[in-house]
């Protein structure tokens, strides 16, 4: 059995360098400004170091703001707990100032919109329930659930419109906390993309099959005509791990088929953690910039609210009342 002998190395002949002259990636330049007492929210998002996450923030943060400049599409698109951590009064908010343009929901996120609108509450403790044989099975959810499929049947409208029109038909304490209510009211394009078996909702006998899935197709085919129109303009996946940065690739691949344009797309991934289809069907696949910040969506959806609202508010003022409204 050989050793390695290594005796021989002359330590006397290591080389070094002057550190000015080391390539270095991080400079003065490159730390945080602590913010002080009193000061305003711009000045310490300013004070953020320009690195890595905060990078991407204030990166996100001017491709939305541009976006909006110039009358490019922002949409954004949403898994169940952004609804369930409390972020969709932001997202109404960035409708309502007509940032937002668009929005795309699983079908967790439409539930659980839904029974917020109509009830005020939302989200079942799972595991007890399960058990005792009681999960999923509330009356009004399922009941206004297949009644908007079978509305979007007969009207020919897609699954997130006849949502919005039932739930303000049926009425509830938080229509004004409802995203399917806020793009109706505003006349902003929302969907909702469903995989069959994978909500409460179809666990309903009275559930036309045929019209969920004529539904929930046309708002693919919706969400499409928007993708087309993402040029120079932002794709938000908020919270979704699965089934929309799959409904997302989907739609680019039909949009550069027909020989659509994506240039200056900007793509982001917000999440707790960055999962594989987030990462690769989001941010790399598509093409444009990816930008992923991780982080819990109640911290991270209204840190990223407030920098768009105010970078546009100093060059703007004019278009934002101090409610927020635009209308």
């Amino acid at each position: 059995m050989s050793t390695v002998d290594i005796r021989g190395l002359d330590w006397s002949n290591l080389r070094y360098e002057p550190l000015d002259e080391r390539p270095s990636k991080v400079r003065l330049t490159d730390l945080g400004t602590p913010g002080r007492p009193g000061g305003s929210f711009s000045d310490w998002l300013a004070g953020l170091p320009p690195q890595l996450g905060a990078g991407g923030l204030i990166r996100l943060r001017d491709s939305i703001v541009e976006a909006h400049r110039r009358g490019a599409f922002v949409i954004a698109a949403l898994g169940g707990h952004v609804i369930k951590t409390g972020c969709a009064p932001y997202l109404i908010d960035l409708i309502e100032r007509r940032v937002l343009t668009g929005a795309a929901l699983n079908g967790a996120a439409a539930i659980h919109d839904l029974e917020l609108a109509i009830s005020g509450r939302t989200s079942e403790d799972v595991g007890p329930r399960l058990l005792e044989g009681s999960f999923g099975f509330a009356r009004e959810t399922s009941e206004l659930f297949a009644a908007a499929c079978d509305h979007a049947a007969q009207s020919g409208s897609g699954l997130g419109a006849a949502l919005g029109e039932v739930v303000i038909e049926h009425g509830g304490p938080g229509l004004d906390s409802s995203l399917l209510v806020a793009c109706h009211r505003n006349q902003i394009p929302i969907s909702v993309h469903v995989a069959i078996g994978a909500d409460i909702v179809h666990m309903n006998p009275d559930l036309d099959g045929a019209a969920l899935g004529a539904a929930t197709l046309a708002d693919f085919r919706s969400l499409c005509e928007l993708v087309a129109g993402l040029t120079r303009g932002v794709w938000l996946n908020l919270g979704s791990a699965v089934i929309l940065p799959e409904v997302f690739l989907k739609a680019v691949s039909i949009v550069r088929n027909l020989g659509k344009s994506l240039d200056g797309l900007t793509t982001a991934n917000l999440d707790f953690q960055q999962q594989y289809r987030g990462f690769f069907n989001v941010l790399e696949r598509p093409g444009g910039a990816g930008i992923g910040l991780t982080g819990h969506h109640e911290i991270m959806i209204p840190l990223l609210h407030a920098a768009v609202v105010e970078a546009i508010a100093a060059t703007d003022p004019s278009q934002f009342r101090s409610n927020g409204s635009t209308h």
